[in-house]
């Protein structure tokens, strides 16, 4: 079993929500598979695992992911190293079929596509294609694999969320849509797997130091040019809250804080605040 429960407590978060906790205990790791894990929030979250004696499945949509998963090897974990594109069901497939059957123990599922400019800008195969990356291949690989761990009475999964969900995402307005549906997602599927044995975990960072604003087109905005939080105490904070079983994490206290205004203030608000951050042209001059 990936995490043995230990006491239990609770808490309340950032947006005033119980929580039930579980002493985090990382004896008997066995199998995790994380998605996205080439670089940035993935391959640390990759990195957490081994570090913590979890052999491994990486899976990326680039040849990068093959020099990560050397890097992983290095601390003493298996790693099985699969290039596929999850925005697509046969990429999903791909993945299952290199588990083999074999009982996972945890699904980190955090690959995801952002993509920046007014929604009007876009061309729609890349809106599209955020679409299927977030949420559709999302869905597909954590029904799979989660419906696996239902039937054995056990496992972790962590979807990577974002406090982007909270708020009209003004020049980002796809990607924040499917944060906002992978947020409620998660504690839905939480709640359907009460008692079940297997426990969802939503991981919700804002602006992280990755290539992330580099690929979203993001580079010429404010968010994107804005100190941001290290990807690896945003995989670490991540890694904690799932292995003690908490329903989500919001990392850094001005994230908490944003989560908490949000649910305040009205929408045409955050959506101009947002609008700030991320219309091409905001960036900070150097």
């Amino acid at each position: 079993m990936f995490c043995e429960p230990g006491q239990s407590r609770t808490r309340i978060n950032a947006t005033g929500r119980r929580i039930e906790e579980e002493q985090m205990n990382t004896e008997g790791l066995s199998l995790a598979i994380v998605t996205g894990a080439s670089t940035g929030i993935g391959f640390e979250l990759a990195k957490q695992c081994a570090e913590h004696k979890c052999n491994l499945i990486v899976v990326a949509d680039e040849p990068a992911i093959e020099s990560a998963a050397q890097e992983l090897r290095k601390l003493g974990v298996t790693v099985e190293a699969v290039q596929a594109d999850l925005a697509t069901a046969e990429g999903v497939d791909a993945l299952c079929q290199t588990v083999g059957g074999r009982p996972v123990d945890a699904l980190l599922a955090n690959a995801g596509r952002g993509l920046g400019k007014s929604f009007f800008d876009q061309d729609f195969a890349a809106i599209r294609r955020v679409i299927d990356t977030n949420v559709t291949g999302t869905l597909y690989l954590i029904h799979r694999i989660g419906s696996d761990m239902r039937a054995r009475g056990r496992g972790r999964i962590l979807v990577t969320g974002s406090i982007a969900g909270y708020m009209p995402g003004s020049f980002q307005a796809v990607y924040n849509g499917t944060k906002a549906l992978l947020d409620s997602f998660a504690a839905a599927v939480r709640n359907e797997l009460k008692d079940s044995g297997v426990s969802v975990t939503c991981l919700m960072p804002g602006p992280t130091e990755t290539e992330f604003f580099k690929r979203a087109f993001l580079q010429d905005t404010k968010v994107g040019t804005d100190k941001k939080q290290s990807p690896s105490e945003v995989a670490r904070l991540g890694f904690e809250a799932m292995m003690r079983g908490e329903a989500e994490v919001v990392t850094g206290w001005k994230n908490k804080l944003q989560v908490a205004l949000a649910h305040l203030v009205p929408t045409s608000i955050l959506a101009e605040q947002h609008r700030r951050m991320a219309q091409p042209g905001t960036a900070k001059s150097r």
